[in-house]
């Protein structure tokens, strides 16, 4: 259901997971700075790290996939800049911070290379 190549983003600040689609686009304005029907992907973690949500528009509606870890803690990256409200992921990278893989952020390396820090 979620297309490959699409832009994704986790938020770094805890969010109460018991907020729905309205708060949470809000805070992908808040705090992202995108626009939530602009068809990228917006992790966020809760406060104990042990469940998230990713909130998508797929061109019809809004998508809530919730998903919570029988053990252990999601690894949320580190963001190359202090302060980052979030970072942005590869495919593959959300497939592993899904999967309980440590998932680090790159910093930017190649001029003209697009900032994976957001």
């Amino acid at each position: 259901m979620i297309p490959h190549g699409v832009e994704i983003y986790v938020g770094l600040d805890p969010i109460d997971l018991r907020w729905g689609f309205d708060r949470l686009r809000g805070v992908v304005g808040e705090r992202v700075g995108r626009d939530a029907r602009g068809g990228s992907l917006f992790v966020f973690f809760g406060r104990r790290r042990d469940a998230l949500k990713v909130l998508f528009f797929d061109g019809t509606g809004m998508c809530v996939f919730y998903k919570r870890l029988d053990r252990g803690t999601f690894r949320i990256p580190t963001p190359a800049i202090a302060g980052a409200a979030c970072v942005a992921l590869t495919d593959r990278e959300l497939d592993d911070l899904l999967d309980g893989i440590e998932v680090e952020a790159e910093a930017e390396t190649t001029k003209g290379k697009r900032s994976r820090i957001h």
